[in-house]
């Protein structure tokens, strides 16, 4: 198997415990700088809630990236996710449809994509996040071009 890079740990900590450290944060200046009679139980309690989030991801999320990996065979695509929730996902190449390469500000930033395979099947989850650009850019072209060999043949 493939592994994706190291570095959407990075990517994933900003998009996900950034907001969780905002809100956290606001929790506990809430707490901090207001009145005692308004800084009531629940308060805390959601500030614990926002803290415990963060520390969850922290833990989570690298090891989700190191379990996050593909591997072209002959006739089909092997994508595994997940150290909790494993999936393991198997698309032949005659089912894939179009293959959609893409990436945000902060992918962008790291120099990352994702690649995101359609196929007939709605509740397909064929997505390879984190690679590198230019392994990315490859990727889509063998495949489309390896959908198009399979497609035609049917």
């Amino acid at each position: 198997m493939v592994p994706v890079s190291p570095k959407l740990t990075f990517v994933r900590y900003i998009n996900t415990v950034g907001w969780l450290l905002v809100l956290a944060a606001i929790g506990v200046a809430v707490m901090v700088f207001s009145d005692q009679s308004f800084t009531t139980w629940w308060v805390q309690l959601i500030a614990a809630g926002f803290v415990a989030l963060v520390v969850w991801q922290l833990w989570l999320i690298p090891r989700q990236v190191k379990n996050t990996a593909w591997f072209e065979e002959e006739d089909e695509l092997l994508i595994t996710k997940g150290k909790l929730w494993h999936t393991f996902t198997v698309v032949p190449y005659g089912r894939i449809q179009f293959v959609d390469v893409s990436a945000g500000p902060v992918l962008r930033a790291f120099g990352l994509k994702t690649v995101e395979l359609h196929t007939a099947s709605a509740t397909s989850d064929s997505t390879i996040p984190g690679l590198e650009a230019a392994q990315a850019d490859a990727l889509r072209d063998r495949l489309a071009m390896k959908a198009r060999e399979r497609m035609s043949g049917l």
